[in-house]
């Protein structure tokens, strides 16, 4: 834990205080986004201090050129950039010709903020003396609409509280915008037209390169004690800027509100020619709601997602606070209901990583999805992969791999890969692993086959037919090996023989054969289709077979383990807890060098693969590559603690599983990782869910069962959860003394319970003890 300043609540996350040096990691965290945008919680008034202006467009990507010392072939000709887009959430506020501004204020008082995640908006209030000793009260609200998704709205009032004040109220719209990231310093934005009428703005404006246009607008209503004024405004405009000045005598004690609407509409949802007149619709209906009314409506949309994603933990506030704000950042960054769009590693919070696809997606986010929204949600997910095989070839193309083989891109916005770190671009190819392993998570958890035949199949033959290519024949173990690769622990680079690379690759190959068999005996009109199509051969499925029965796999005979490379044991092989605290994280206090020599592992490798394969290994083997590997483990990485957390509560060892979940669920509140101001781990988020989930809940699917085994901590008093599974809503309450079990369904379902046949009939409770 490396900050403490976020008040412990079930519901909401909460500042008081307010204290410059905190600004940027609270804008991190209070950032909002409902799928289709989303914005840090930067200031609407002016704010002069450091800050870190972020406002985002889901899709809106710019390719920054790719930067390195030393091209290699192979090499993505750029690194996709999630842009800041052109501001409208700006509100500039003047009192007796001063700006009011927090920074260069006498004193701040009474500053609060909160993210209310239970109705899905951001507060701020604060007591304000100028330098010109006008003390000032303001509270803002805003929101971005889940109804509208192009719409959001802000609500600022203003009240002098020692004297009367001529106040200047100034909403303006900005595209003369820069990224915190970017290679050569590009303009990103090309500002095409500035328009103001009727108190509207509009700023349109297209990316540079990608050309996607978007229309930025904003329109306000203007109140005095809740009663409406109509103020003509002062307008000022320029070649990227548009704004409206309200000036009005403000009575002490009186309050001066703006309501003020705004957004964004895009050419990925709109003919270019209509982006204006979309603006204005959209406008005029925020007009006729009016903000208390929006506001209402954003309450009841969050109220039908948390019916069903919420998890309530009674007894530990702090562990309730943690897993509602996870489960608020998945919600606030994809809804999926755009085919196109992916969940991002910093979603709207931050620029950091760029790209908006990761291996994270289908490893750890469709788990969430899948179980808490219609199973469509899913199915979006891995189509959206499907889309990509055709750039996925050309992916493995330019690193020499031919006939169709398939090496989906680390890092992505359309299919392409755009990482350019060689260690990472072409060595950490296991994330082909965890696309295929996303199709059969699917399939067995929803019991829907149908993806397979229509789409699967085609993604898992272009991923088959690379680890065949892949791998290589080594004379000398007379086994096929897979060399120079990086696995999950990205502290190792350039490694031979990755146990979980070469475990999955095997899996990855079984798999596709198996459903090659399956496809071709019960649906022979897709199998033609796709034999044909792929020009898929027996003789290529015998060398695939031969690939994956001859799989080397490093093994220690004295320590009955798979080792995690082939030189894993040649290091000094030093505990994690004989290193100096001073020295962490490691990744920011020692040489890139000194890393890839250390055994210290940044997030599971060798247990991801224990952790995707569980039913392959026994519980004592699991134990004994747990105890291995844990010691060495730094948890460096966002995606660390929910899996180690998982694999702890199987084993029963609740204090270590306890810890790694509050590690995974307040990484971010608490800044675990020292970078919390760069943006939220967004994807790392659904791991938490699962820590719950998977991990005290036991939940797995066994023989195409439904099972849980129940365990709770000690820290809680009890915990419920709710699933959707195969179209069938199942609830868990696990308190210390009994598990209870609820299904809503119009029929009866056979679960396991502690690996007992349990039968859930609707409608009715089944309670069980808990052990």
């Amino acid at each position: 834990m490396n900050q403490d300043y976020i008040k412990a609540h079930e519901w909401s996350i909460i500042e008081e205080g307010f204290d410059p040096k905190r600004v940027k990691s609270s804008e991190s965290l209070f950032s909002i986004g409902n799928g289709a945008m989303g914005q840090r919680a930067n200031f609407e008034e002016l704010y002069s201090g450091p800050s870190f202006q972020g406002s985002y467009i889901a899709g809106v990507y710019y390719p920054d050129k790719t930067r390195v010392g030393w091209w290699k072939n192979g090499y993505p000709e750029y690194f996709a950039k999630v842009i800041n887009a052109p501001s409208w959430i700006g509100i500039n506020v003047e009192v007796n010709g001063e700006s009011l501004d927090l920074y260069t204020c006498k004193s701040v008082s009474d500053f609060k903020r909160e993210l209310n995640m239970k109705e899905g908006w951001l507060s701020r209030s604060f007591t304000a003396t100028l330098q010109n000793e006008v003390m000032v009260h303001v509270e803002a609200k805003r929101f971005l609409s889940l109804d509208s998704d192009e719409l959001g709205a802000i609500a600022y009032t203003i009240k002098p509280l020692n004297t009367a004040a001529i106040i200047v109220l100034q909403p303006y719209l900005d595209s003369g915008i820069t990224n915190e990231d970017s290679n050569w310093d590009d303009k990103f934005w090309d500002t095409t037209d500035v328009s103001q009428e009727n108190h509207q703005a509009f700023i349109e404006a297209k990316t540079m390169k990608t050309n996607f246009h978007t229309c930025t607008f904003m329109t306000s209503q203007l109140f005095v004690n809740e009663r409406q004024l109509v103020i003509e405004p002062e307008q000022k405009a320029n070649a990227t800027y548009a704004s409206f000045s309200y000036r009005h005598q403000v009575k002490q004690n009186e309050s001066f509100t703006i309501h003020k609407f705004g957004g964004y509409v895009v050419d990925r949802n709109h003919k270019k020619s209509d982006l204006l007149k979309v603006a204005k619709d959209l406008l005029k209906k925020a007009l006729n709601i009016g903000f208390e009314q929006l506001l209402e409506d954003q309450k009841e949309v969050w109220a039908k997602i948390w019916s069903m994603s919420d998890i309530s933990i009674s007894g530990d506030v702090k562990a309730q606070q943690g897993i509602r704000f996870n489960i608020f950042q998945l919600n606030q960054t994809y809804l999926g209901r755009d085919a196109k769009l992916n969940i991002g590693p910093k979603g709207f919070t931050g620029e950091k990583y760029g790209g908006s696809t990761y291996w994270d997606t289908e490893a750890y986010c469709i788990p969430f999805y899948m179980a808490t929204k219609d199973q469509k949600v899913a199915r979006t997910l891995l189509e959206y992969r499907y889309y990509h095989l055709e750039k996925a070839i050309e992916n493995a193309e330019k690193l020499g791999f031919s006939n169709g083989a398939a090496l989906y891109p680390m890092v992505t916005m359309n299919g392409e890969e755009c990482h350019n770190e060689w260690e990472i671009t072409f060595e950490e190819i296991h994330r082909n692993g965890a696309i295929a392993y996303a199709i059969y998570n699917y399939e067995r958890f929803t019991g829907d086959y149908s993806y397979i035949p229509e789409k699967g199949l085609e993604v898992l033959i272009g991923i088959a037919r690379f680890w065949q290519q892949r791998a290589s024949f080594s004379t000398d173990k007379n086994k096929y090996v897979i060399l120079g690769v990086t696995g999950p622990n990205e502290y190792e680079n350039n490694v031979n023989n990755n146990w979980y690379t070469n475990y999955i690759a095997q899996w990855c190959i079984n798999f596709t054969i198996e459903n090659i068999e399956k496809i071709k005996s019960d649906h022979p009109e897709d199998y033609s289709r796709i034999y044909n199509k792929t020009s898929l051969s027996e003789d290529e499925i015998t060398q695939w077979k031969n690939v994956a029965e001859g799989m080397y796999f490093p093994y220690s005979e004295k320590h009955q383990v798979f080792l995690q490379q082939d030189g894993f044991l040649d290091k000094d092989l030093i505990t994690v807890d004989q290193l100096d605290t001073s020295q962490r994280p490691i990744n920011q206090k020692w040489s890139w060098d000194r890393i890839l020599r250390s055994p210290y592992i940044k997030q599971a490798d060798t247990l991801q693969g224990f952790y995707f394969f569980e039913d392959h290994f026994s519980e004592e083997i699991l134990e004994r590559h747990f105890d291995f590997y844990e010691p060495f483990t730094v948890h460096e990485s966002s995606l660390s603690p929910c899996v180690h957390g998982i694999q702890a509560a199987k084993l029963n060892r609740m204090e270590q599983a306890y810890t790694f979940y509050l590690r995974t669920s307040r990484l971010d509140l608490d800044d675990y990782n020292h970078e919390v101001h760069e943006g939220l781990h967004i994807t790392s988020m659904a791991g938490t869910w699962m820590s719950i989930v998977e991990g005290f809940g036991g939940m797995r699917i066994r023989n195409n069962t439904l099972s849980f085994t129940p365990r709770i901590p000690k820290e809680w008093d009890a915990y419920s959860f709710k699933i959707n599974f195969r179209n069938q809503t199942i609830k868990v309450t696990v308190n210390q003394d009994t598990t209870c079990f609820e299904q809503d369904g119009s029929k009866d379902l056979d679960i396991l319970v502690n690996n007992k046949s349990v039968t859930l009939t609707p409608e009715n409770k089944v309670s069980l003890s808990c052990v």
